[in-house]
């Protein structure tokens, strides 16, 4: 029934302290979640606790009018008849440490669901218009300055209001819910009044009147503005996360940027014109609020205009032109003040093919022989499945990296196949855009006939969706056969005490080619006075399961000389062996290491020196002689 028909007993006594009686707070008072200032819809009462939360009125209200109305007292529907006037904020709470702010005079509709005795009391202002239940059950009372209304339930659970009009005078105010049951001396339950009021803290708010609203404008600190990628995960609460997606977007794809407007209280702005630019001809449309999580329709100009609050938008960024690589820089402003400014990057279509890393196959070598141990030693990819001789990156007309899994397929150009080199396949496509990420790479291999030999091979890329082909450029496709027989030389005849020597070793197969890139060399020993090997370690040498590079070489550093101790200047041989290749005799470099500053050649330079001067003074005397002859005539 309504308010009007409910048959009422309204009654003023003398005023109260805000405590007065003995007040319980609520061991654990709920906190559920409430709705901000300026919200589509009121909090539910159903959402908190009986007889343990506290809500206010936050939806958007522009009547002019305050209003606490119930029309069957059920404790679930209080909600629907509350409207606030000067909320300007609300926290997110509904326990006992609530927080709100307020013009002076405001109206606060309070609610809250009680199956007890129930009051509300402030520290200041006055309360009117309390409801509870229906008219067997209530009976609504005031203190004498207005600051304290109670409500007598001794029944089910129910909902209670009541509207909370605020100072005109600035400042910080209380209001309390509290709860139970007052009892006589023989634990009888007795009639609450306004000085002797139920025992339970159920709810508080502290209320802040302020002079001069900072509500209203946009505030920086409140709002959100971040790119994303992931439409469908989009929640209006991630919006305030303050984070940008990480994701590079692909060929086709688009970008969002979801925008949270804010003011200085953390609520919503009221519509205003909100505005987006993007460079570069990007296209652009805004989303709608109701539908965040679906992607919005793409836009068919650079600038779009809406009259809307921003309080939860995605505007859309789409490339211009199928295939084109689109860098751009969207600019968001509302009613004139710049809010968001976010610079994105879409992909464009395959357009360049970069092969890199390449190895020598085995003679009779398949695309699909076991080949990833080149490809472990050169770029650090675990990659235990097969077909793994060279890498390819393939970019778009911008450099931008494109994955190219689940774009389209990779071939051979077969023009360039020979009898040498009969296949190329790439065995594994890449997926990610990252320059850092090692998945950038797609990976290949090829296949090899019975006799050594090269050849210069392309490889292409075809789109699905489009059907265009882009080819690489030719790269040498080398087939040999085993590591049989090495040699090692330095780079250096002669190297000095501190420095760095470099030693190449060459493995030919049988017939006297650089060997592959397959096949292991096996495990090795290395003998080298006065050296310390730096890129491996000595005696066992670089590890057994290692592969040649393309060109049937290897290359390890070494130190010359410890650093606590002098070496000695001479000439020296070091005897390496690779004890699998059997047929090969071991190799014996000869080098030669001095000392610096007391070698052969210095001590040469400092001779001459000394004679320089001797010659010099030599000459002063000849001419000291002269001068005394002159004088004498």
């Amino acid at each position: 029934m309504s308010k009007t028909t409910l048959r009422k007993r309204i009654t003023v006594i003398a005023v109260s302290a805000l405590t007065a009686g003995v007040i319980t707070a609520v061991a654990s008072p709920a906190s559920f979640a409430h709705n901000a200032a300026g919200s589509a819809q009121n909090t539910a009462v159903a959402v908190g606790t009986i007889n343990g939360s506290l809500f206010v009125a936050t939806r958007s209200n522009t009547t002019g009018l305050a209003t606490m109305t119930s029309t069957s007292g059920a404790s679930t529907d209080i909600h629907l008849g509350a409207d606030s006037l000067g909320l300007l904020s609300k926290d997110s709470s509904s326990g006992t440490a609530q927080t709100a702010n307020v013009l002076p005079s405001a109206k606060l509709a309070l609610y809250a669901a009680v199956s007890t005795q129930a009051a509300f009391t402030a520290t200041g202002g006055t309360f009117a218009s309390t409801i509870g239940g229906d008219a067997t059950e209530t009976t609504e009372t005031y203190s004498s300055n207005l600051r304290t209304t109670v409500t007598d339930l001794v029944t089910a659970a129910t909902g209670v209001g009541t509207i909370w009009t605020a100072p005109s005078t600035a400042g910080t105010y209380t209001v309390q819910l509290l709860t139970g049951f007052r009892l006589d001396s023989s634990g009888n339950r007795v009639a609450p009044t306004t000085s002797d009021l139920p025992p339970t803290l159920s709810g508080q708010i502290t209320v802040t009147v302020t002079a001069t609203s900072a509500g209203g404008s946009y505030s920086a600190a409140y709002s959100a503005c971040n790119t994303t990628a992931n439409f469908a995960g989009l929640t209006a609460a991630a919006l305030v996360t303050g984070v940008d997606s990480s994701a590079s977007m692909a060929n086709g794809a688009s970008w969002g940027i979801a925008l949270k407007l804010r003011d200085a209280y953390d609520a919503a702005l009221d519509a205003g014109n909100l505005v987006a630019s993007a460079t570069n001809g990007a296209l652009i449309s805004w989303g709608t609020a109701a539908t965040l999580t679906s992607t919005p329709t793409a836009g068919t100009g650079s600038t779009v205009v809406a009259y809307r609050a921003g309080s939860s938008d995605v505007l859309l960024v789409s490339q211009p032109t199928a295939g084109a690589p689109l860098t751009t820089t969207v600019t968001i402003t509302y009613n004139g003040t710049t809010v968001c400014t976010k610079t994105v990057s879409i992909g464009g279509k395959v357009a360049k093919l970069t092969v890199s890393n390449v190895g020598t196959q085995d003679l009779s070598g398949a695309t699909t022989d076991n080949t990833y141990a080149w490809i472990g030693q050169q770029l650090g990819i675990d990659y235990s499945s097969s077909g793994a001789l060279f890498a390819v990156i393939a970019t778009d007309s911008a450099g931008n990296i494109v994955a190219t899994d689940g774009l389209g397929t990779f071939s051979s150009v077969a023009a360039t196949l020979t009898t040498v080199v009969q296949a190329v396949a790439v065995n594994r496509q890449s997926t990610s855009s990252s320059s850092s990420n090692l998945n950038r790479f797609a990976l290949g291999s090829w296949q090899c006939g019975a006799v050594a030999g090269q050849a210069n091979v392309k490889i292409k890329f075809t789109t699905t969706a489009t059907g265009e082909a882009v080819e690489s450029d030719a790269f040498t496709a080398r087939c040999a056969d085993d590591p049989y027989t090495y040699t090692v030389s330095f780079d250096k005849a002669t190297y000095t005490q501190g420095e760095l020597a470099t030693a190449t070793v060459k493995f030919l197969d049988s017939k006297g080619n650089a060997a592959n890139s397959t096949d292991t060399h096996g495990a090795s020993t290395w003998s080298l006075p006065y050296m310390t090997g730096v890129s491996f370690t000595l005696p066992t040498g670089a590890t057994s399961t290692g592969v040649t590079k393309a060109d049937g070489t290897l290359s390890y550093t070494f130190t010359i000389g410890a650093t606590d101790a002098a070496i000695t200047a001479g000439t020296y041989t070091g005897v390496i062996e690779y004890t699998a290749l059997v047929a090969s005799a071991k190799s014996t470099p000869t080098y030669k290491l001095t000392t610096g500053s007391s070698d052969v050649a210095f001590t040469e330079v400092l001779k001459s020196v000394v004679a320089l001067i001797a010659s010099i003074n030599k000459q002063i005397q000849a001419l000291q002689k002269l001068i005394l002859q002159r004088n004498r005539r």
